[in-house]
């Protein structure tokens, strides 16, 4: 039978169906409804439930032929994606009503995504484009699966709303407070985190750069910027709050605080990772110390300094907003969150969360862009 190819994941996932369509009910008014065949009982999935499970039986098996990677990727694509939606769609108003064969369900439908991403990820296109695609596409499919387990086991389960609410209320409420977002976002991370960022990586730096001319700054400065970066950052922002004020600027320091000592450390020892042989042939050149730097020590450092710009990205967010807990105008991520949660409107802090995450993701993923640029002569680069 070598028509045939059976994954792991699609054997379970029919398992999984069989045995969800044997359990019955996937859902308490529906076994309600079933007990009592002659009571008018609204209940979720009346006209779905078969729909479901045979799309994610009919996926399954046919995944289990031998077929191109591609058509097998976009059946198990489109069963696992449009279960799933009918899953949520029908759950809801219904919360916490669910059963085993829902779950069940639901397993099935994210086993079969699995197949799909773990096929995507086995293509090796020729063209750019579908390899730019790729790359686009399979960590978007495992994204919004997380999101999907998310509404589903939050909706299913019946998990207060106080403790996790589900991802479609979190998009209503951004959605809903934009404004406020944008504020917020204009506050903490176009003026506190750009500018701390900005002033802490150049001047870290630059300090490298004496450092490394100078020996005995080198030897000094290293094991005191090693303590500096274990200060704790709720010990510094008090302090720089009173300082500095409860504006920007305090949060603006903090950010410097944090980012100053890794592109230090980074910058060090990228300036030590170019090899005997070529700063010899450099001084067989006549080469002197500024003239060897900027051909030859500083391209070959530009791996670790942008290793610190892709760690200095995230915490001068976290930085950011951790101090604006500590004293800050009426605006703020930092502020929203801890006035909300003694609002106790979980919902908000999400959205700043969220936000905060995708402000945080998108900074990481310029920086990211701009290192591929400059470094492309590196074979963890050209690899890529």
């Amino acid at each position: 039978m070598t028509w045939l190819k059976p994954s792991w994941q699609a054997v379970l996932a029919i398992l999984f169906c069989l045995v969800a369509l044997a359990l019955g009910a996937m859902s308490k008014p529906e076994a309600a409804a079933l007990a009592q065949p002659t009571a008018t009982t609204i209940y979720p999935y009346m006209g779905t439930k078969g729909l479901i499970l045979g799309l994610l039986l009919i996926a399954a098996l046919v995944s289990a032929v031998r077929l191109a990677p591609v058509v097998e990727a976009a059946v198990l694509f489109i069963g696992a994606h449009i279960a799933a939606w009918l899953l949520i769609k029908g759950i809801a108003g219904f919360e916490g009503t669910a059963l085993a064969p829902y779950f069940l369900a639901l397993a099935a439908a994210w086993l079969l995504a699995w197949r799909c991403v773990a096929l995507l990820s086995s293509l090796r296109p020729a063209a750019n484009g579908a390899k730019t695609a790729l790359r686009l596409i399979i960590p978007a499919i495992f994204g919004a699966w997380i999101l999907i387990i998310w509404e589903a086991v939050t909706r299913g389960a019946g998990i207060p709303f106080i403790l996790l609410p589900p991802p479609s209320a979190i998009g209503a409420r951004i959605a809903n407070s934009l404004p406020i977002l944008g504020s917020d976002v204009r506050q903490t991370i176009f003026k506190a985190v750009l500018i701390g960022y900005i002033v802490g990586n150049l001047a870290g730096f630059v300090v490298a750069i004496l450092a490394d001319r100078v020996p005995f700054l080198r030897r000094g400065l290293l094991p005191i910027g090693n303590m500096v970066s274990a200060l704790p950052i709720i010990g510094v922002a008090p302090i720089m709050v009173m300082w500095f004020g409860f504006d920007w600027p305090s949060k603006a320091a903090v950010v410097i605080i944090m980012t100053f000592f890794p592109m230090l450390v980074n910058t060090v020892a990228g300036l030590a990772a170019s090899g005997h042989m070529e700063r010899d042939l450099m001084r067989t050149y006549a080469s002197g110390y500024w003239p060897t730097l900027l051909k030859l020590r500083l391209p070959a450092a530009m791996p670790f300094i942008f290793n610190a710009l892709k760690i200095n990205s995230t915490l001068a967010l976290i930085g950011a907003i951790v101090a604006e807990f500590f004293g800050t105008p009426v605006v703020g991520m930092g502020f929203r969150i801890s006035t909300e949660v003694g609002r106790m409107n979980i919902d908000m802090v999400w959205a700043e969360i969220a936000v905060a995450a995708l402000a945080g993701s998108v900074f990481y993923g310029v920086v990211a862009l701009v290192e591929r640029a400059v470094t492309f002569w590196h074979p963890s680069v050209r690899g890529g």
